[in-house]
């Protein structure tokens, strides 16, 4: 059995290609809630929905997020009359949150109202919220923005969409993390597992918030010597979000050797590109096992690819 630890754009990617090089049926993917809002009285999940979407073939590749042909005729609509669209959510989006908003008002949890999702869908790997339980990433911005002076605490939306995460960061934190219980199936999915794979996703607000759940980091760093990561980070920059700018911004080295100074209590193994090769001995010396392949996913091939390396990786 196969455990992927997972955000959003990149572990979409990443879980694709291991779809196509293990059975689906035994990957279960143990995905980041911190993200989540609550907006026009809707709960949205916006790591759940893009990794569903991306393994119902019905992602937009070239967003990395929502539904390809989506239309937006309910967000045109609301802009007309001035509410709140700050937030884009197409017309097929929608009828996501209304469904899982629905579900979740009659008494079921996120993980039910998820499986019933894949269900539908058609999807056969196993798709976990890391908890049913409310969490929710909290970041406070260095510097003033729109939404306040320097020192203001937002959430994560407000940072990520709202200011485009162009405004410096000096916190972040997981509100709800203390109470926060693992959902059904991920404590026993992470003993279990022959390989746990760490998805190339953001380490501070994707896998951060994961590993902030009671349990989660403590079973990691039993079974150390199969978690396998793939670093989001190559040659300095992230391909895609502020994952970069975040570590930074929060006092670690924004390369692969930062990377493994973060993972090294819990993840044996971190697969960098051939970009970093010239880091591989620094990553080692961080007491974390180094193999360099092409990690760039551009292609449904080229993620098989990278599956293939990571499952080897912790046999």
């Amino acid at each position: 059995m196969l455990v992927a630890l997972c955000g959003g754009v990149g572990a979409a990617r990443m879980l694709s290609g291991l779809a196509r090089v293990v059975p689906p049926d035994d990957i279960t993917a143990i995905v980041n809630v911190g993200d989540d809002l609550v907006l026009h009285g809707l709960h949205i999940s916006p790591d759940l929905d893009t990794v569903t979407y991306t393994l119902a073939g019905m992602d937009n590749r070239d967003t990395g997020w929502g539904v390809a042909g989506e239309s937006w005729a309910v967000m045109d609509e609301l802009g007309r009359l001035g509410g709140e669209d700050w937030f884009r959510l197409g017309d097929r989006d929608l009828a996501t949150h209304l469904f899982r908003t629905g579900r979740l008002r009659g008494g079921e949890t996120l993980s039910s109202v998820t499986a019933e999702l894949c269900r539908r869908r058609g999807i056969a790997v196993r798709l976990l919220p890391v908890t049913d339980d409310p969490l929710r990433t909290r970041v406070t911005l260095a510097e003033a923005s729109p939404l306040g002076p320097a020192g203001t605490e937002v959430g994560f939306q407000d940072y990520f969409v709202r200011l485009h995460h162009d405004v410096a960061v000096n916190g972040v934190r997981f509100e709800g993390a203390g109470a926060a219980r693992p959902s059904p199936g991920v404590m026993e999915s992470l003993e279990q597992a022959d390989t746990i794979v760490v998805c190339p996703s953001n380490p501070v607000v994707s896998i951060g918030p994961v590993l902030a759940v009671p349990g989660v980091r403590e079973i990691l760093a039993t079974r150390r010597a199969r978690v396998v990561a793939v670093s989001p980070i190559i040659a300095g920059a992230a391909l895609k979000g502020p994952a970069d700018r975040l570590m930074a911004e929060l006092g670690t080295e924004a390369s692969v050797v930062g990377l493994a100074r973060l993972y090294a209590t819990w993840a044996g193994t971190l697969v960098v590109d051939t970009a970093d090769a010239e880091r591989a001995a620094d990553v080692e010396a961080e007491g974390v096992r180094c193999i360099v392949t092409p990690t760039v996913m551009s292609s449904p091939e080229r993620a098989a690819d990278l599956a293939r390396v990571v499952v080897d990786a912790a046999v």
